[in-house]
């Protein structure tokens, strides 16, 4: 095993892919002479070249559109985005060619494709560059969402999407860039769609993703010094959704709380609420409890931004009620 940051993970997922496979490629806004926008795919335009480390226009729209077609014709592109926000411009071809194109054209023409990117909060950017959508892109029939926490589960995951016939989404955050942890030395996927059971407990389950597993963890290292035992999964793809391992887990638990970091209308947790109450019901000891994003667009100012955002205290006050403790 090594430690690496989470970009270099992400980086190395790309680059192995592209050596074993001169169809992939990669294309984005500053990937090439930049080296990334966050560094992430540092010195692949000096292995690979301009023709297969193509920096595009500030345009998604349009570069979204020609990552599909060449998709379609045999190549395996890899889209990245600055961020999630700035790809609200290429959801049209997202949603309405990637995601559709097999089904539309009778298994004629595939797509596969990987959308990657920044996505959700990363401090004082705003509203407009602050938004998760997560839930935005797993409504959609065709595509499939993952969210690596750790650089562990962003090389696996990117590897095992890159090498996927279907569109696949990859959620990251540039909070998480800089991330260190330990991968193996030899060659390793994660398999889309299965969760992971990031820590072991008894009383409680908390169902999270993404960077805001990093206050889950925090806050259930609070519970435990009074006495409270928590199980973590960590659902790391979103579309498909592990749902078994969730109910498993609440049957033993026979509580549960989902923290995402996005608004509660229509989001990942209200699904995982409906399918928990349908198929563990009688297990369930209490309600099962969110804890989201404030249901308004994000702010600026620190004190809202700390208001708007699940936290450890949050979290923990989530816990202690399903479990009718103060």
């Amino acid at each position: 095993m090594r430690t690496v940051q989470y970009r270099e993970a992400l980086n190395e997922a790309m680059s192995e892919e592209m050596r074993k496979d001169e169809n992939v490629f990669l294309m984005g806004e500053e990937v090439a002479e930049y080296n990334g926008a966050y560094k992430v795919s540092q010195g692949m335009l000096d292995e690979f070249g301009p023709k297969r480390a193509i920096d595009t226009p500030i345009a998604e729209l349009g570069f979204a559109g020609i990552a599909v077609g060449a998709a379609m014709n045999g190549l395996r592109p890899i889209v990245e985005f600055m961020t999630w926000n700035f790809a609200l411009l290429a959801s049209d071809q997202i949603i309405n060619s990637a995601a559709k194109m097999l089904q539309m054209s009778g298994g004629q023409y595939g797509c596969p494709i990987v959308f990657r990117g920044g996505n959700g909060t990363a401090g004082q950017l705003a509203a407009t560059h602050s938004q998760s959508f997560e839930s935005f892109y797993a409504h959609v029939p065709g595509l499939k969402v993952v969210t690596p926490f750790t650089p562990y589960d962003a090389k696996g995951l990117l590897k095992s999407a890159i090498r996927d016939d279907d569109p696949v989404l990859v959620m990251e955050s540039e909070k998480m860039y800089g991330d260190k942890g330990e991968i193996p030395d030899n060659e390793y996927l994660v398999p889309i769609g299965k969760a992971n059971i990031r820590e072991n407990g008894s009383d409680v389950t908390i169902v999270s993703f993404g960077k805001i597993l990093k206050v889950v963890h925090a806050a259930v290292e609070e519970l435990s010094k009074e006495g409270i035992s928590c199980e973590i999964i960590d659902l790391r793809s979103i579309r498909p959704i592990d749902y078994h391992t969730i109910v498993e887990s609440v049957k033993k638990t026979n509580r549960c709380v989902v923290v995402e970091e996005s608004w509660p209308l229509a989001s990942i947790s209200s699904e995982l609420a409906f399918h928990i109450q349908r198929y563990a019901f009688d297990y369930l000891d209490s309600p099962v409890v969110r804890v989201m994003q404030a249901d308004t667009p994000f702010a600026f100012s620190k004190n809202l931004i700390e208001e708007a955002l699940p936290n450890v205290k949050k979290v923990m006050d989530a816990v202690k009620s399903v479990m009718y403790v103060s």
